[in-house]
């Protein structure tokens, strides 16, 4: 094993295919409970690609596939409650997916990743804007870039509208959901 080395790399530099790193990515959310506090949760079993074309980020891709019933919020009943009907209807909807439309570089280290994001069978455009958080090679030899970014939806768009009506007004379940990406991805040879 080598000692990990962190390059000065700059998107420019980033050209290649890559494979998310599911142990060092995480793909969470957060959501309001109640009114008054939010709940914070993560999708455990993912995996994902992307083709990045530095000279032309336009011709770039990206390809997300998560399983829902790998979403984790620290509480097995909320768990088992959102992978029901109610919420993601996992039995008839088991991946969650983003495949990319277009990639636009926004700044010296951001991106902006769009495409077509599809929950519960309901396909939805968004854009996720990205900060490069560097790169290095880590101890294998491998290649390896950090990106974060995170993006809010509104859950009704995908036909995820159970809640309960507080008696001190408002509801259980916000509809405002940010997902939030914690991206470790390793070049491929």
């Amino acid at each position: 094993m080598t000692t990990p080395t962190t390059t000065a790399a700059t998107l420019a530099d980033l050209s290649g295919t890559y494979v998310l790193d599911s142990a060092h990515t995480r793909i969470g959310f957060v959501a309001r409970h109640a009114m008054v506090t939010k709940v914070r949760g993560q999708f455990n079993e993912f995996e994902g690609s992307g083709v990045v074309d530095a000279s032309d980020f336009t011709k770039s891709t990206v390809t997300v596939t998560i399983e829902a019933a790998s979403i984790d919020t620290r509480n097995e009943q909320r768990d088992g409650h959102l992978r029901s009907n109610d919420f993601l209807a996992m039995e008839e909807y088991p991946q969650i997916t983003f495949v990319s439309t277009a990639i636009q570089q926004t700044g010296p280290t951001s991106v902006e990743l769009t495409g077509d994001l599809t929950i519960r069978g309901v396909t939805n455009t968004v854009t996720i804007p990205f900060e490069f958080e560097g790169a290095a090679t880590d101890p294998f030899g491998n290649l390896r870039v950090g990106f974060e970014g995170s993006v809010v939806i509104n859950r009704k768009d995908y036909g995820v509208s159970w809640n309960v009506a507080l008696e001190t007004g408002g509801v259980l379940v916000s509809d405002k959901v940010t997902l939030e990406f914690e991206v470790s991805a390793i070049k491929t040879a």
